[in-house]
């Protein structure tokens, strides 16, 4: 593997999943029915002009968000990136102190909220099981390998700790992380798949179950629903609504990694999630790392084009100094 395929496979992972972000929160929220109210012919990429006000934001009093513009799952990724090109091994204080830099989506009733108030970095949170750590653990599957094992893990442990506490959410992250190594690998879809569900079973040591009250076994759930899912030929929108809608942590983070495997694209993996509804942006955005690691030809370059001109940060650069590291 020369490095220059991991530089191709890391920027795709970032741009699949900045776009993934951002196409998913035209639809955040929203019932399948939702959806389709909004959007009759369903999602096929961005609506409006890029720049616009989504028009369901338009009376949004807390905040107006626009098209093309990318969420808190971009920006805490780029916060982890940040504190991982720092210092190494990662360390959730390094990452806390890059959180406390975020101002997307802190609101009460979301675990940020509750970081930014407490203002300790090297605070961890006690529970949380909702994919907010999955949704920016992306960089320590691009940077470390496979044969980096425990310290993949354990990085995606840290990266959790500051504002997820619980089981399900560390087991969830350090799931990602797997399956994006193995991605940035070009492994075949059925290892990248069992990395992810070996990820998740290792990273039941760095937490207990009654932290987060997790009775579920996330590892059990991605391999269930992988299980269930290759049964058939093809994935549509209303069964996976109807079976798996994204409103529950038990199903969002282990759809995002079957949608990946299942379809190995990009774009099809970004549009199922964002024609679903639910928590459509960061499933978005997690099954579009994941694929656009394993298959970077399948990214949509003009949706890209789109967030760049739109939010203007340094994605690409930071996606090549993870690789160089790699």
């Amino acid at each position: 593997m020369k490095s220059l395929d991991y530089t191709e496979r890391a920027v795709a992972c970032f741009k699949a999943l900045a776009s993934g972000d951002a196409i998913g929160k035209q639809t955040e929220t929203l019932s399948r029915a939702g959806v389709l109210r909004w959007y009759p012919d369903g999602i096929s990429g961005f609506h409006g002009r890029a720049g616009d006000v989504i028009p369901r934001y338009a009376g949004n009093r807390r905040y107006k968000w626009r098209i093309g513009e990318t969420t808190d799952d971009t920006e805490q990724t780029l916060a982890v990136a940040r504190a991982l090109l720092g210092a190494r091994p990662l360390s959730h204080t390094a990452v806390g102190r890059e959180l406390l830099t975020c101002r997307k989506s802190i609101h009460p009733g979301v675990s940020m909220w509750a970081f930014h108030r407490q203002g300790d970095a090297s605070s961890i949170a006690l529970d949380g099981d909702g994919c907010g750590a999955a949704m920016r653990v992306a960089p320590v599957g691009v940077l470390y390998s496979p044969e980096r094992w425990d310290e993949l893990v354990r990085a995606a442990c840290e990266a959790s700790f500051p504002t997820h506490g619980g089981q399900l959410a560390i087991c969830a992250a350090a799931a990602v992380a797997g399956a994006i190594s193995g991605a940035m690998e070009g492994k075949p879809a059925a290892e990248v798949l069992n990395l992810g569900i070996r990820a998740a079973l290792d990273a039941q040591a760095c937490t207990s179950a009654s932290k987060g009250k997790a009775t579920l076994s996330m590892a059990a759930l991605i391999q269930e629903m992988h299980a269930d899912l290759s049964r058939h030929d093809d994935l549509r929108v209303n069964d996976l609504a109807e079976k798996y809608f994204p409103d529950k942590n038990e199903n969002k983070v282990p759809l995002a990694i079957n949608l990946a495997l299942h379809t190995q694209s990009a774009e099809r993996t970004i549009l199922l999630a964002a024609n679903l509804g639910g928590d459509a942006d960061s499933v978005a955005s997690i099954g579009g790392a994941i694929a656009g690691a394993l298959r970077p030809e399948t990214v949509n370059e003009a949706w890209f084009s789109v967030v760049q001109a739109v939010n203007a940060d340094d994605l690409i650069q930071v996606a090549c100094a993870l690789a160089r590291l790699r």
